[in-house]
């Protein structure tokens, strides 16, 4: 990646929705520069899409939750069937696959404490593979709107 594609995938961290010719005029191409550009970032994998950010809260969803999750036995099988169970839920915002004491942390946004109560209890835990569990509420989600390149 080179300082104009930088530059690009910098502007559009910012806003994704920008237009083209906002992109082009705020690094200093023209449009077709920047439209080649971009489509570049896009054709290898730079860019991946765009994210709509939705306010959990404003959908019923103020509860977020971080579940550690240990599987037993430690098998491809296993992992992986938890894996697809994890990601299918509705209540699941993100799946991480660790190393470490834990195998994933599930990120989970909900209505209220009873809903994480029974996501828990009464689904997390009925899994077979599953043989640990640790749930930490989430008072504040920070997230960092921009990743810059390395180098």
């Amino acid at each position: 990646m080179d300082a104009l594609d930088q530059a690009i995938l910098r502007e559009l961290q910012s806003d994704a929705r920008k237009t083209n010719r906002d992109v082009a005029a705020a690094v200093g191409v023209s449009p077709t520069t920047a439209l080649d550009r971009t489509r570049a970032l896009r054709d290898r994998g730079v860019i991946r899409g765009a994210v709509l950010d939705v306010h959990l809260p404003s959908i019923g969803r103020p509860v977020q939750a971080l579940v550690a999750v240990r599987i037993r036995p430690p098998s491809r099988k296993a992992i992986e069937a938890f894996r697809d169970w994890a990601t299918s839920r509705p209540q699941t915002l993100g799946v991480f696959v660790t190393t470490g004491t834990e195998d994933f942390i599930v990120h989970v946004a909900v209505a209220d404490n009873d809903a994480l109560y029974a996501f828990v209890i009464d689904e997390l835990t009925l899994r077979p593979e599953v043989a640990d569990v640790r749930t930490s509420v989430v008072y504040e989600h920070l997230r960092s709107t921009r990743i810059d390149p390395v180098g």
